[in-house]
């Protein structure tokens, strides 16, 4: 009898897991969401649609894993100022709202969301939460150096600089200045700045 302690069958491949990814935002970005299927993302992977599905429970989640998590997989920034760690922040999300298989993706996923509380629920606490609790040092750092209150709603700031850069990319469709990153994080942060 095996431990219970002890992980069942043959451990995940990352080989694997980042070739579905990347198999998932080329297929997205070639074909659309809409298009995207979880077979074709399989074939294109070099993989059986179970080993798809043993660590997704479907398209919108994969496709989300694989086009919307590039920025958090970034190290928390650390530039000695609130501003400028916002602004790194930032970056990183207008590029990533920026690259083509988000284009694509964003429609689609939208509707799958709004459909499936479910699905919201796995993202909210698979991906996003973990994002922001990593990023609650950004805020601490600033705290210490006075820059901003201990009483600070850092989720609602974080959902404040996200829905910006959704807003001005994913709905507007405006490409980003060289300066929004800096413009947007100039704005947030001296609403949160200490008097």
């Amino acid at each position: 009898m095996m431990p219970p302690s002890a992980p069942r069958g043959r451990p995940r491949d990352s080989r694997a897991h980042r070739a579905i990814l990347a198999a998932a935002t080329e297929l997205v970005t070639d074909v659309g969401y809409a298009a995207a299927s979880i077979g074709a993302v399989a074939a294109r992977a070099g993989v059986g649609k179970d080993t798809v599905y043993r660590r997704w429970s479907g398209k919108a989640e994969l496709v989300y894993e694989a086009v919307f998590t590039e920025a958090e997989a970034c190290p928390v920034p650390d530039t000695g100022s609130l501003t400028g760690d916002l602004t790194a922040l930032l970056e990183a999300l207008i590029q990533e709202f920026s690259a083509p298989a988000a284009a694509a993706a964003l429609p689609g996923l939208l509707a799958d969301f709004a459909a499936n509380p479910e699905l919201q629920a796995r993202i909210r606490s698979e991906f996003l939460a973990p994002a922001k609790d990593g990023l609650v040092t950004v805020f601490e750092r600033a705290v210490q150096r006075g820059e901003t209150d201990p009483n600070v709603q850092v989720d609602l700031v974080l959902d404040t600089l996200a829905g910006a850069v959704f807003f001005h990319i994913g709905l507007v469709g405006v490409q980003p200045s060289q300066q929004l990153a800096a413009q947007l994080a100039a704005i947030v942060g001296r609403g949160i700045e200490t008097r």
